[in-house]
């Protein structure tokens, strides 16, 4: 008995698996699939040639897609005082100190960007076992470690993302949901590219990235050509040519 359902493996037989796309082609085959019952997040996943044992072959970084991803995204501030108003003014959700810190020793996790003043990592760094693993530590190489932080708020408010390597040297961000239109979604996967490319450690060798792939929430893969980097801007302006 197949693990999938029909509208999975519908959208399985329209993908030659062995082919890698252009952006454009592997945007409209997405879009053409059955739709699921709710907007599915459009994501993409890089396999790259590091090796991420060593410290100077990992990825970490931050990027504002210039679509955003279609996400309301709630913020989590570490601050006390003028900060805390700071950080209120700016639309966080939740804010607080040790307070916050037992809140979420004790399961609370409803939230998908954690920042902190400095003063506040004392606190903050005891919750590293519980934050740290679902990429929610914050960290000054991200700005989510700032006296800044209403700055900070507003930009994870807009949709700043912050991608990094795991432990097998792959890359996962979102580029927003299933109904953005076809330029939408070129353009942030664009940026996203042009960023990972940008982003290349100098002590990298060889094939740096091995394997793109797009994909839905409940959708399977498909491969994008990866020698594809640049220049993505013509497939930009055909899309805006009927098919």
């Amino acid at each position: 008995m197949s693990s999938h359902g029909k509208r999975y493996r519908t959208s399985r037989e329209a993908i030659d698996r062995e082919q890698a796309y252009t952006p454009l082609s592997a945007v409209r085959l997405l879009k053409d699939m059955p739709p699921a019952k709710f907007d599915e997040t459009v994501e993409v996943h890089f396999r790259l040639g590091l090796n991420v044992r060593h410290a100077d072959e990992q990825l970490r970084g931050t990027i504002m897609l210039p679509h955003g991803i279609g996400k309301d995204v709630r913020v989590a501030v570490f601050a006390e005082g003028e900060k805390a108003r700071e950080a209120e003014d700016a639309g966080a959700d939740v804010i607080g100190s040790a307070d916050l810190a037992t809140k979420i020793e004790e399961g609370f996790l409803d939230f998908d960007v954690a920042i902190a003043t400095p003063d506040q990592m004392s606190v903050v760094g005891k919750l590293g076992r519980v934050l740290g693993p679902r990429g929610l530590m914050p960290n000054p190489k991200t700005g989510t470690v700032t006296m800044d932080v209403g700055k900070a708020v507003s930009d994870a408010k807009a949709g700043k993302l912050e991608y990094r390597t795991d432990r097998g040297a792959n890359v996962h961000v979102p580029i927003g949901k299933k109904s953005f239109d076809e330029r939408a979604l070129l353009e942030n996967y664009a940026a996203l590219v042009e960023e990972i490319v940008r982003a290349k450690p100098s002590a990298s060798k060889g094939r740096y990235i091995r394997q793109i792939t797009v994909t839905t929430t409940m959708g399977p893969g498909i491969h994008i050509d990866p020698s594809i980097t640049r220049d993505i801007a013509e497939e930009l302006e055909a899309a805006t040519v009927p098919a």
